[in-house]
């Protein structure tokens, strides 16, 4: 059986994901190498140092091209940050024809309508998202294909997002030699990765932590109702524990990332965490409890945002699938029980591994994984679309090839005959009787 084979590749604010694979027989994800490399040319998700983002991508890519035996020639990258924007948008078309059906082109033509709106300068159409149609009045259609009527109606939720950070993307892709097959939010792709069919259509807010923003979707009735970014994320976190500790800022990653909680009321044993310091300084002593102190009024003061994000949807009181969150800074001990305590909704940490083909790497199982693991789902399931809509053409042109060939055959066959009579006719010998 034919398999694609994909690439796709997170830059992030603190690290770089490369992630290659395919989907097997049973529509699972394969993988077949990944890899996380630090990085330090990104900025709350902007390219801020072209040489240093490029260099990481370097990194990333080879080792994954090494691991999976493939050559990466192009990838699907993730875009977040603070430009980027959403809002609402309606559009209308009459149809020629009320009585033929509502096709797949209708719908694409209303998209199309779309990305022909007039935009702030700088600006381009990121994701067209369809959220309900009405047809000839009748409202709160989610797929219209196959109905009939003459007006057709769209709401659609748009996001875009700067020019020049896409471009900057692109560039530092290119620079090391790749193309860049498609461009999606980030949070879109972790939804991909983390979230159920069942999670979307109930109702559930996806909050994906980074390294320098924390990236919010609302879904309800399997459908993105709301999208938000808050300009900071687990970063934060390490200079409040740099300046709250006095240490250098990889000592305070270190500190965070193996001792952190983000729930004091957790900790049990008050354990002293020793820290070496600068040459010539004495180490320097914390408590455990008194470091989470440090980690929860931050980590409480972003959550307090991304409730306000949520309830800008309002839908709060329609989440029955609860909160998920992902993301590096998800990777933070009891943040879901702090969430869940702090907000009264129930929360989870969502790792990317439920469309994962079994054996699949125990490193996987990361929430640092979630966006190139979505990203890889979503371009592979894209890709065999594609795939079975050409196969169903050929399989299409064959059979009308054939049936011409036997359509052809049948009239030949028949001017045949109606040639070989005549012939017959006027070789046949004259009738006596006309003699």
């Amino acid at each position: 059986m034919k398999t694609t084979t994909l690439v796709a590749l997170d830059i992030g604010t603190t690290k770089v994901c490369t992630v290659a694979g395919r989907l097997n027989e049973f529509g699972k994800l394969e993988i077949l190498g990944f890899n996380s490399t630090p990085s330090h040319g990104v900025l709350r998700g902007i390219v801020s140092n072209i040489d240093k983002t490029v260099n990481a991508i370097t990194s990333s890519t080879q080792m994954v091209s090494k691991l999976a035996g493939i050559d990466v020639n192009s990838v699907l990258a993730s875009i977040s940050g603070q430009h980027i924007k959403s809002f609402s948008q309606h559009n209308t078309m009459t149809r020629e024809d009320q009585l033929s059906e509502i096709s797949e082109r209708d719908i694409q033509q209303l998209i199309k309508d779309m990305h022909r709106l007039r935009l702030e300068p700088g600006e381009k159409i990121l994701h067209v998202l369809p959220q309900q149609f009405t047809v000839d009045n009748e409202q709160g259609i989610l797929d219209p294909i196959g109905m009939s009527g003459i007006r057709l109606e769209a709401d659609f939720y748009i996001i875009t997002g700067q020019i020049a950070a896409s471009n900057n993307l692109k560039r530092c892709v290119e620079k090391v030699g790749l193309g860049v097959d498609k461009i999606t939010l980030e949070q879109i792709a972790s939804a991909t990765s983390v979230l159920s069919e069942d999670e979307k259509n109930a109702g559930v807010a996806l909050v994906d932590i980074g390294g320098g923003t924390t990236d919010i979707t609302v879904y309800l009735d399997g459908i993105i109702r709301h999208t938000g970014m808050i300009p900071f994320g687990g970063n934060a976190i390490t200079k409040d524990i740099k300046i709250g500790c006095h240490v250098m800022e990889d000592k305070a990653e270190k500190l965070k990332v193996r001792f952190g909680s983000a729930f004091t009321e957790k900790i049990v044993e008050d354990r002293m965490i020793t820290i070496t310091s600068l040459k010539g300084h004495e180490p320097k002593e914390i408590s455990e409890r008194n470091l989470s102190r440090i980690i929860q009024a931050r980590t409480e003061e972003i959550i307090d945002y991304v409730m306000l994000e949520i309830n800008k949807s309002g839908l709060t009181s329609k989440l029955i699938g609860g909160i998920v969150l992902t993301g590096g800074g998800a990777k933070m001990s009891h943040l879901a029980e702090l969430m869940e305590f702090y907000t009264g909704i129930n929360t989870r940490i969502g790792l990317p591994i439920e469309f994962l083909a079994h054996g699949y790497p125990k490193q996987m199982a990361s929430p640092e994984y979630s966006t190139s693991v979505g990203l890889l789902l979503d371009g592979l399931r894209n890709s065999a679309i594609i795939d079975e809509k050409a196969a169903a053409e050929e399989e299409v042109k064959k059979v009308v090839e054939e049936v011409s060939e036997e359509i052809h055959a049948e009239e030949v066959g028949f001017l045949q005959k109606m040639t070989n009579g005549i012939k017959n006719f006027f070789e046949a010998e004259p009738d006596n009787d006309f003699k």
